[in-house]
């Protein structure tokens, strides 16, 4: 998992609760391979970020999906500052998930060759709902589902989402289902 991953988590650890919060989680992480150095440009096991969940879900008492969840909100607002030439003010929330696997994904393997992203299989049923079938190695559709609300606040529209685990529970296989509220 790339790194960036990591060091905007803890950012949004630093700036949502504290400095000295993003130090006890990771002194509390036994298993981090750099001790909690991670760099943009890097590549960490993901076991790594579930870690650090763990520890801030212990520490601040909020279940881990709904941090997962934040975490992604948070992320998708990241993105929009560190890569803006993704964002047009033209698009809309459909518009640009439909681009994510097709364009932002191969955009992404250019800069990061190495990188495993997950898979979105988009499907526009109508004017009105949009699908995404979302697969991975990792246990992360709760970030997904983060960063499609974070996509909906960015640009503005009313859509609800559902959720259906297509696999074991294990967040990895998920099927969403935006649906624009009139």
């Amino acid at each position: 998992m790339k790194g960036i991953i990591f060091t905007e988590f803890l950012e949004m650890v630093e700036d949502t609760f504290s400095p000295e919060m993003a130090d006890k989680i990771i002194e509390a992480s036994t298993n981090l391979s750099t001790d909690g150095a991670y760099t943009a440009v890097g590549t960490y096991h993901h076991s790594e970020l579930i870690e650090l969940v763990s520890h801030l879900s212990n520490e601040v008492d909020v279940d881990i999906p709904l941090l997962v969840e934040t975490f992604g909100t948070f992320l998708f607002g990241r993105f929009v500052v560190l890569y803006p030439s993704f964002f047009t003010d033209d698009q809309t929330t459909f518009g640009f998930l439909d681009l994510i696997e097709n364009h932002v994904h191969v955009e992404v393997r250019k800069l990061y060759p190495d990188a495993e992203l997950p898979t979105f299989d988009t499907t526009l049923i109508n004017e009105n709902q949009l699908q995404m079938i979302y697969q991975s190695k990792r246990p992360f559709a709760p970030v997904a589902y983060g960063l499609m609300q974070g996509c909906i606040a960015h640009y503005k529209e009313d859509i609800s989402v559902e959720r259906e685990d297509l696999g074991n529970g294990e967040n990895k296989h998920v099927k969403f289902t935006l649906t624009k509220n009139s």
